[in-house]
């Protein structure tokens, strides 16, 4: 059969395309003077407008998380281009004309990166009576009973439901049946502020429906979770561990109620336990494990990472299905998938100068935010990517595990992760959110449609912080959410 390979030329111009500027026109920014903002008192840190260091872009727009660091040399950005595009095109089914995307499924939640991380940004819930949730999927998992089973979630993490595993997949090839479907109702509630304002907050009442394969194991513990945007991962990749170590320290002598804890999982490719860093509870530990995870539980794509189908002995399907190769996404493909999401690059912030952006930042940090929410943070220096190195960046996270409460708690542990805990999320383009993804939904389930509830919904260790907010006037709220939208 022949098979067809894509010049480079064309992946070059689909990224050209996409990016709807050649990513050349972007001019690195300079960060050897900072943006300073007119302060009234001359002692007030300087606000910089570049997040990123000297790998921040100035877009705006659609495409504003799409494209590469401003600081990565020409002689990279085709490699980058080469990522985007096996990132952003779809995946097939085996055998095709092209060998280098065939293989999807033959379970599976989407066939390309892209429909997830829209634009390179966040997904979202179902909208209502859609029952495909696109952007989200359902984490399954059971409860450790056994000696057995509690030495393997030391190792694992979690114990995969026996039927559906890891997680549910809600698509599969044609004549083929997905394992069902996820269903989202909501149940609301008000929260006052002390002004007597009243705001409504929705929770997620998560089933699954239409089970093809016999029913889950009665204590299945599910776990609804969105896409997290994909600026700026490579720099938090570059966070040197020790500096993560620090801030856990810092917050216990700064702040009696703030505990953060690093989360700690299996190294698939060194058998090794190290300081997980992606993914909502923390539970990858690099981004090359991330994206095969992602590519094996997502797409039912098998790498040399994770060479095994994502189906349980109890699914036939996976011995009709025809393999895209041994493995389906080779290591090259991989290595350019990794050096694509290490690279998109973070937006500079808007309105540094504005008075209530201003305002709105003393605000952050006076009702106790920036203790999980860290700035001012140095990546390592990484001779092998130099863009990322020695960079002082501003992601507003301390990519450390806290317990959030009972409200935000899917009450599924991940490692060392609790079921009310949650690696606090970088908040670096947040702002952007609308403009590229054309909605405000926040959290690890798109519960809040906006970053009010995204802070009311805080709990636990951030329960002072809340109540702190809660006792803003609507000046103040206004001003902490112009500095948020800002960033």
């Amino acid at each position: 059969m022949l098979k067809i390979v894509l010049p480079a030329a064309l992946v070059v111009m689909s990224f050209f395309t996409y990016a709807e500027q050649p990513v050349h026109a972007e001019q690195p920014v300079s960060v050897e003077q900072p943006v300073t903002a007119e302060q009234p008192n001359s002692a007030e840190r300087p606000i910089s407008k570049y997040s990123g260091g000297k790998t921040t872009v100035n877009k705006q727009g659609a495409n504003a998380f799409s494209l590469p660091a401003a600081n990565l040399p020409m002689s990279k950005r085709l490699d980058f281009s080469v990522g985007n595009s096996f990132f952003r095109n779809p995946w097939v089914q085996a055998p095709a004309s092209t060998d280098a995307r065939d293989g999807l499924g033959p379970l599976f939640n989407t066939n390309g990166c892209q429909n997830c991380h829209i634009k390179d940004g966040r997904g979202h819930p179902p909208e209502a009576n859609d029952q495909h949730a696109v952007s989200m999927l359902v984490r399954l998992s059971i409860p450790a009973e056994t000696e057995a089973q509690k030495e393997q979630i030391k190792r694992s993490g979690v114990i995969p439901e026996p039927t559906y595993g890891g997680q549910l997949q809600d698509f599969a090839l044609p004549n083929m049946t997905p394992e069902g479907q996820i269903s989202i109702t909501y149940s609301e509630f008000p929260v006052r502020f002390n002004d007597g304002t009243t705001v409504l907050l929705r929770k997620p009442n998560l089933k699954i429906i239409e089970l093809a394969y016999g029913d889950m194991h009665p204590d299945v513990m599910m776990s609804a979770r969105v896409a997290p945007p994909m600026i700026g991962l490579g720099l938090l990749e570059s966070i040197p561990e020790s500096t993560i170590l620090d801030i856990a320290e810092q917050q216990v002598q700064e702040d009696s109620l703030i505990s953060g804890k690093p989360n700690y999982v299996l190294d698939a490719r060194t058998e090794e336990m190290v300081l997980g860093r992606f993914g909502w509870k923390a539970g990858q530990p690099n981004l090359m494990q991330q994206n095969a995870a992602a590519f094996q539980g997502d797409l039912g794509l098998t790498s040399t990472l994770f060479p095994a189908e994502n189906c349980s002995p109890q699914q036939d399907v996976c011995h009709e299905g025809v393999s895209g190769g041994v493995p389906e996404v080779s290591d090259k493909i991989l290595n350019f998938v990794e050096f694509y999401s290490q690279h998109l690059a973070v937006p500079s912030r808007r309105n540094i100068q504005d008075p209530q952006v201003i305002e709105g930042q003393k605000l952050f940090t006076k009702v106790g935010c920036e203790s999980c929410h860290r700035t001012n943070i140095q990546t390592e220096t990484r001779a092998d990517l130099p863009a990322l190195s020695a960079q002082k960046i501003h992601p507003y996270t301390d990519m450390l595990l806290h317990d959030m409460g009972e409200g935000l708690a899917d009450n599924r542990p991940e490692y060392a992760a609790t079921g009310q805990e949650w690696r606090t999320p970088p908040l670096w383009g947040i702002g952007y959110t609308q403009e590229v993804n054309g909605h405000t939904y926040f959290l690890h389930d798109g519960r809040a449609r906006n970053l009010t509830e995204a802070i009311l919904w805080h709990g636990g260790e951030a329960e002072a912080t809340k109540q702190n907010v809660l006792a803003l006037s609507s000046k103040e709220r206004k001003a902490l959410l112009a500095f948020l939208n800002s960033l």
